[in-house]
């Protein structure tokens, strides 16, 4: 038997701190806690856009809200604003779909960003900028780092994110969202 050689401490491996091949690790638990966050509030704002659930205003309140910002029709706008929200919200919270789920999320938070009524980074009152601007910065995180290994997506190649998930989520995001406001 022979004793082990001792590691470079100038080898990459000397420090590799991630866990054994198939372990779950800290940044998995907090890719879950940070997909499951955003993504549930996400869905929620457009369940209440939707729905009218959790004190929100609802499909008809909404589409007038939205005709009246110039997104005409209405109705159609708020029904994809809504979807996008929920299908996006939900997809980033059980990791399927990771860099489309955060594509859709970008796209519909550039349109909010568009028509915030405050382009203020700390707001003193309702909602501003800031806020979907931290949900689409959130969400390109996501696709980038990767939903981890307690996501839906684990078994896929974007599981461990990289620039080729950031890009699609992006690139695709900016492209709706544009699209959106051109519309």
């Amino acid at each position: 038997m022979t004793a082990p050689t001792p590691r470079s401490h100038d080898s990459p491996e000397a420090y590799d701190t991630r866990p054994a091949r198939g372990a779950v690790g800290a940044v998995d638990v907090a890719m879950l806690l940070l997909r499951l966050a955003v993504g549930l509030l996400l869905a929620g704002h457009g369940a209440q856009k939707l729905f009218g659930m959790f004190g929100g205003p609802g499909l008809d309140a909404t589409a007038k809200a939205f005709a009246e910002q110039g997104y005409e029709p209405g109705r159609f706008f708020a029904v994809l604003a809504g979807i996008s929200e929920v299908l996006g919200g939900l997809g980033l919270a059980v990791g399927l779909l990771t860099p489309l789920a955060a594509a859709a999320t970008v796209g519909v938070m550039i349109n909010a960003m568009a028509v915030a009524p405050e382009y203020s980074l700390w707001p003193a009152g309702p909602p501003s900028f800031a806020h979907p601007m931290l949900f689409a910065v959130a969400a390109l995180a996501i696709a980038a780092v990767g939903p981890g290994r307690l996501a839906i997506d684990a078994f896929f190649p974007w599981r461990n994110g990289g620039w080729v998930p950031f890009l699609i989520a992006l690139v695709l995001g900016v492209l709706g969202g544009v699209l959106v406001l051109v519309l």
